[in-house]
């Protein structure tokens, strides 16, 4: 019996823990009583990724839900965002087993509630957290019932028509599932259309033997950058191990930043509604705000973090939202996370024009960044302090503590430095006009963060 002390595997948006010696049947099952109690609904639906704890898992959750007299909907084996498919279109809350991008040993939970509204540390799941953590909840005398329903074919289907690529050019697609569930909702979703697909590591499985499924880290995009130049694409495509996140390379093999697909997508959404609002986080790229405005919309600007983008995307009604990170938010998709459509927004631009990608994501790209840079130190707060008083005084200097620290400057480069939520890191981003001013910053803000370690 494990203790019952969660708060190592309760993070601020999900669950999430090294199987077996933090996260076990056990506490699934009571995280499902718990979920079940917290949510009050008839009905929960689940789906789980490929990895090998996700079936046995996602099991012991189902039987604490069923206890509690609330039937589940098995979704089986799918991406985070089919997910959140099921969710939204049965109106039923979810639960999603899978630890997206984390190594093999690793498991998880990412919850919503119906229609896929999200549920964090501050909207539901401490509670969840609390009442998991008292033991096992007292079984209801009648028991829910549980049953199968396929949600691929209808997830499939429901994307094909927010984005119709039946009439692009044809297109030669290389893509990298990093052995992750992008290997099961790929074909279903992109066949059939006028895209030639070559596949990399579309084989499922959660022991990840070709390279982490973590597009956010450059190592892990060199075997599709090869590929793309090897075989002549148009562009590569890249997901993360639950398939929420999609990163883009261009037909010279270059990454396209997740800014200036977010830039892409919101022109894209604002031809189709006018006005409208487009949410992205401090950490995108100061172009999306202007392309947005340029092209009519409201740019809204927030913390980092699916909980906030949706939040903020509910109380404002916003159309699209992006984030470094590369998750996208679509109003038409609940304001809900999916790689997936991204993608197919980024192949029908690419596709109703005759440009390469290169030329096309030139228009989104203006200023260099550094990508997130992350550094350990022993006291995050004292680190932050230091380069807080170190840059704060400067001419024309503007400090906000939105979401960490971040200084802008009148030549419009920028940096936010934040305290990661799990690990004694720093977090880094910077921006400049120029390659140069943003590495000269950069190198700035290391050498202080470094000197406040010592």
């Amino acid at each position: 019996m494990k203790t019952r002390d969660l708060a190592a595997i309760v993070k601020a948006y999900d669950i999430r823990g090294v199987v077996p010696d933090d996260f076990d049947e056990q506490i699934a099952c009571d995280l499902g009583a718990a979920f079940a109690h917290h949510v009050a609904a008839t009905a929960i639906v689940t789906a789980h990724d490929m990895r090998e704890s996700s079936i046995p898992l996602s099991r012991a959750f189902a039987e604490g839900v069923l206890s509690q007299g609330v039937d589940v909907v098995e979704a089986g084996l799918g991406s985070t965002d089919m997910l959140y498919f099921a969710s939204g279109s049965l109106n039923l809350p979810g639960a999603m087993f899978t630890a997206s991008h984390n190594p093999a040993q690793y498991n998880g939970i990412k919850l919503c509630r119906a229609g896929a509204a999200p549920i964090g540390v501050d909207t539901g799941l401490q509670e969840i957290r609390r009442l998991a953590e008292a033991g096992p909840l007292q079984p209801e005398p009648r028991l829910g019932k549980a049953h199968t329903e396929d949600m691929l074919a209808p997830y499939a289907a429901f994307l094909r028509e927010l984005v119709d690529l039946r009439g692009i050019r044809p297109l030669i697609v290389v893509i990298d599932a990093g052995n992750g569930m992008g290997g099961h909702t790929v074909p279903a979703v992109l066949a059939h259309l006028p895209l030639t697909i070559i596949p990399m590591y579309f084989e499922l499985d959660g022991t990840f033997p070709n390279h982490e499924a973590n597009p956010l880290d450059p190592a892990n995009l060199v075997d599709l950058q090869a590929k793309v130049r090897e075989v002549g694409a148009d562009l590569g495509l890249a997901f993360d191990g639950d398939a929420d996140r999609c990163f883009v390379i261009d037909e010279r093999g270059e990454p396209v930043s997740p800014s200036a697909v977010t830039a892409l997508v919101a022109v894209r959404e604002l031809t189709k509604h006018p006005g409208e609002v487009v949410i992205h986080n401090l950490i995108t790229s100061r172009a999306v705000p202007e392309i947005v405005a340029e092209h009519g919309g409201r740019p809204v600007r927030t913390r980092v973090g699916h909980s906030y983008i949706k939040a903020e995307m509910a109380r404002t009604n916003a159309v699209f939202g992006g984030e470094h990170s590369a998750h996208y938010y679509f109003r038409d998709f609940w304001r809900a996370d999916t790689g997936m459509l991204a993608a197919m927004h980024v192949l029908a631009a690419l596709g109703e024009q005759d440009s390469p990608l290169s030329e096309l994501a030139r228009d989104y790209e203006r200023y260099a960044g550094s990508g997130e840079i992350n550094s350990t130190v022993a006291d995050p707060v004292a680190s932050s302090g230091a380069v807080e008083t170190a840059f704060a005084d400067r001419p024309g200097a503007d400090v906000d503590r939105l979401d960490g620290l971040t200084v802008s400057f009148p030549d419009g480069s920028w940096f936010n430095l934040r305290a990661s939520n799990t690990e004694p890191l720093l977090r880094l981003n910077v921006e400049g006009p120029d390659r140069a001013g943003m590495e000269r910053l950069r190198d700035e803000v290391l050498e202080v963060v470094g000197a406040s370690t010592v």
